[in-house]
């Protein structure tokens, strides 16, 4: 399984402060980033797979409706995560 524990509370603690932090905006968008990057992969290689592609979909909506509502109630840090997950608009 890509998505093991130990990996949740590394994301959790660099972008959340603690591993604890599973809540804030800024920690979502990374989990929901490494979610996306990983269904991306899945899909290049299995084209027909339409399960994965809505799931991939739903994934990116509530990642963008997180990014939106950090960019509406606090700039800076949505500057921040987009620089450090290296997501474009």
């Amino acid at each position: 399984m890509y998505l093991t524990s130990k990996v949740k509370k590394d994301i959790f603690k660099k972008h959340g402060g603690s591993d604890k932090n599973t809540g804030s905006s800024e920690s979502q968008i990374a989990l929901f980033t490494l979610r996306i990057d990983h269904l991306t992969e899945h899909l290049k290689s299995n084209k027909k797979d339409f399960g994965t592609q809505r799931a991939l979909l739903n994934l990116v909506g509530k990642r963008r409706a997180l990014l939106d509502y950090l960019k509406r109630t606090d700039l800076m840090r949505y500057r921040a995560i987009i620089k450090t997950l290296d997501i474009r608009k």
